[in-house]
Order: C-alpha cells, then sequence, then structure tokens
C-alpha cells in the first residue's frame, strides 16, 4: 500500500485540505473503509469538501450512532445542549415531537433517554424523512413528511410536553458565510431562517400553544445575538422564555413554556 493509502498519508492529506481535526476524521475514514480504493475515493471526496459524516454514513450523536445520508442536515455538536436540556425536563412517557427533524438525531435521544417516550418528528425534506425513519423508527419512534405542524396526527394536539424545533437560523444574506460543508452540501431549507434568521421561529411559536400541554416546553436553538429578539417571539405567542447558553459547547437556546 503507498503512503497515501496508510493513516499517515491520510492525515497528510486531510491536514492539507484544510481539515483541523485531520488526525480524528483519518481514524473515522480508515474504519469505514472497505479497502486502499475504497479509502482513497473517501479522502478525495473529503478533500473536496464533502461532509464527513455524508462520507461514512453516520455521525455521532450524544453517544448515539446517526445515520446520516448525502445531501440531509448533519447534526451538530452543539446541538446536544439544547436536547439534553429537552432530557432533563422530559418526565417518564412523555409525548414529545422533534419539528424539522433532519436525520432525527433529537427524536432517537429523547427515545434512547426518556422511558417510555412518545415521539413523533416531522420534515419537509424527503430525504430527511427516509434518514429520519431509519433512525428514529426502529427506536419506537414515528417519522412524518410534510411542513412543520402539518403533517403530525391531530390528537398530540394539547398533549405535547416536549416539543425540540431545530429550525433554520441563519439569515438568508449570511448563507453564503457558511462553511463550504453546509453552503454547498446541505439543503438550503434546512439553514435559511429569512432575513432576519428567525421566520421559521415565528412560524413554529405562532402554532406551538394549540399544540404543547399545559406546562409542556418549546426548545429551539439560535445564535447568541438573536436570542433577544428570539424571546420576544416566543413572548408574543404567549409563552414563558428564558435563555439557556453554554459555552463548552458554544450553543445559545431558549426555552419557553406553555403556562
Amino acid at each position: 500500500m503507498s503512503d497515501t493509502g496508510t493513516g499517515t498519508g491520510v492525515v497528510e492529506r486531510l491536514r492539507a485540505a484544510g481539515c483541523v481535526f485531520a488526525e480524528e476524521e483519518a481514524e473515522m475514514l480508515l474504519a469505514a473503509a472497505a479497502g486502499p480504493a475504497e479509502l482513497d475515493a473517501m479522502v478525495e471526496r473529503r478533500a473536496a469538501g464533502l461532509p464527513l459524516e455524508h462520507i461514512v454514513g453516520w455521525a455521532e450523536f450524544a453517544g448515539l450512532r446517526i445515520e446520516v445520508d448525502g445531501g440531509v442536515f448533519v447534526p451538530r455538536r452543539r446541538t446536544e445542549f439544547l436536547v439534553g436540556h429537552a432530557v432533563e425536563l422530559a418526565r417518564p412517557g412523555a409525548v414529545c415531537v422533534d419539528l424539522c427533524c433532519g436525520s432525527g438525531a433529537a427524536g432517537a435521544v429523547l427515545l434512547d433517554r426518556v422511558p417510555g417516550a412518545e415521539v413523533h418528528a416531522s420534515d419537509i425534506e424527503p430525504a430527511a424523512v427516509r434518514c429520519a425513519r431509519r433512525n428514529v423508527e426502529p427506536r419506537g419512534g414515528r417519522v412524518y413528511e410534510g411542513d412543520l405542524f402539518a403533517p403530525l396526527p391531530g390528537e398530540l394536539r394539547g398533549r405535547v410536553g416536549i416539543l425540540v424545533a431545530n429550525v433554520p437560523y441563519v439569515p438568508t444574506e449570511e448563507i453564503g458565510l457558511l462553511p463550504p460543508e453546509a453552503r454547498d452540501h446541505e439543503p438550503h431549507i434546512t439553514l435559511d431562517g429569512g432575513s432576519d434568521g428567525l421566520d421559521v421561529l415565528r412560524r413554529v411559536a405562532a402554532e406551538a400553544p394549540e399544540w404543547l400541554a399545559p406546562g409542556g416546553h418549546l426548545f429551539v436553538e439560535t445564535s447568541e445575538r438573536q436570542a433577544e429578539s428570539a424571546v420576544a417571539v416566543m413572548s408574543a405567542a404567549g409563552l414563558v422564555p428564558k435563555v439557556v447558553t453554554s459555552d463548552e459547547w458554544w450553543a445559545t437556546a431558549v426555552v419557553a413554556t406553555r403556562p
């Protein structure tokens, strides 16, 4: 095997391509490749900017192995902070909804960590729905295709205790500033939050009170500079919001409760 097919060679190629975590990525690619030719092709795709998770077909999220297909939003490690709060506030047997579910990472974690959880997930992207079904349904949840709340069973209205909505929140004009991995390889509908980044959040907040049970919680991720505006949106919808942050995860989230 040539040096470019060894661990050292892979690390060097990834580092030359600008991969910050070249050693860790090399380990994942070496473990995933069936042989030298496949490894070479994988390294070539990674060097060209394809997300690592799309190449190996999975992402680690909150200790779970989440399948991620090409063209599907890759769950971010910082979102573990958001989902961790949801798990903490979920009671055994809680009715949970994962809106804008992408690969279904949040729903999978809720099923894994909340005893007896009833989990429903939805996404408008057909590729994401196919992926989420493989992550959520074997664990006992259900996944629906459609826009936000529209495809959910009507009997969930007023019963949802935990509503995780990892909505897109990048302002439209800032999408071009994102890393190429996201900008070029993830659907823009999963990134684009409109002119101020809050368009989808407004829609979720407007409908959330009729789906949440009294005392139920809505969890959304946002940026530090958008947090104040996100709080105003949720307050206007009749929810009681609070901002939670983590320096460790570089994460900002809003947890809003139906009174």
